[in-house]
């Protein structure tokens, strides 16, 4: 199963970040938040990742290119033009990368990588959040339910998509998108989705949590997965300090993949830091 990550937009209220690089390049521990994000469904078995540019693309692009030369070993002979590898430490990930255009929609950029995902059913998740919601249960409680997407559905105060949830079944009644007044269930952003769904976004001005989000649930087709775990976004500069406290303390509550954090911790390597900088200032 493949799994989608919108990161293309401009992360505006990063700005003293974003300016430099994208938000999903934005580094916790030393490692981008699309990196954490990532690592989350590999530790599920999810390895093949299409990932949607838009703002500041080409660092995305770059720093993929770049990176199994910065996790491995290797020789270069010069004269004879040549690189051989000695150890690879990447993980065992396939990344398609996709321009979808730097003014584009949530909606309109999952649209138009509808040619990489072919007629299977796949993940969709933000370039922005973290959590420790188990994947897995979530692909299996969405092909129980045989809805045509599921969202999952988390407890905080709400800035973010309101879910109003039926009484005795797990389908959402009504999907409404940032409203002040919302209570404390919202769109934790990790889904899973049915290829035909995409018919249901027009172009590129149409927002993935707005219309086709509110169409599905009109046809009682969007199901809810409540999670009651962690989950964490990234949206503003203090999001950011909280999530690097959580991993300085050496416990970060969203790295499932290790149960071991201090070994995660020494293996984020200082080296690692200043390949995405120095690729923002060419």
């Amino acid at each position: 199963m493949k799994v989608v990550i919108l990161a293309g937009g401009y992360g505006t209220r990063l700005s003293e970040h974003t300016s430099v690089v994208p938000k999903p390049l934005v580094e916790i521990g030393g490692r981008p938040i699309l990196w954490h994000i990532m690592r989350l469904y590999s530790h599920h078995g999810l390895n093949e990742f299409v990932i949607c540019c838009g703002y500041k693309g080409s660092i995305i692009k770059d720093y993929f290119l770049d990176y199994m030369a910065h996790q491995g070993d290797f020789t270069v002979d010069l004269q004879r033009n040549r690189i051989e590898t000695h150890r690879n430490g990447s993980e065992p990930w396939k990344v398609t990368l996709v321009d979808t255009g730097e003014k584009t929609m949530t909606g309109g950029r999952l649209k138009r990588v509808r040619d990489y995902l072919g007629n299977s059913t796949f993940c969709l998740t933000y370039g922005d959040g973290v959590s420790d919601v188990n994947i897995r249960e979530l692909i299996s409680f969405h092909h129980q339910q045989g809805a045509l997407a599921t969202v999952t559905a988390v407890q905080l105060p709400g800035r973010f998509g309101a879910i109003n949830l039926s009484s005795d079944r797990p389908r959402a009644a009504r999907f409404r998108e940032k409203d002040a007044r919302d209570g404390q269930v919202i769109n934790g952003g990790f889904f899973v989705v049915e290829p035909q769904v995409l018919d249901l976004i027009d172009d590129d001005s149409m927002s993935w949590e707005n219309e086709p989000l509110a169409r599905l649930s009109e046809q009682d087709q969007l199901a809810v997965y409540r999670h009651h775990g962690y989950w964490q976004n990234m949206d503003t500069l203090r999001d950011k300090a909280v999530l690097q406290e959580q991993w300085d303390s050496g416990k970060p509550p969203w790295c499932v993949w290790n149960n071991e954090p201090a070994a995660l911790l020494k293996e984020v390597s200082k080296s690692d830091q200043p390949a995405i900088a120095t690729r923002a200032r060419i």
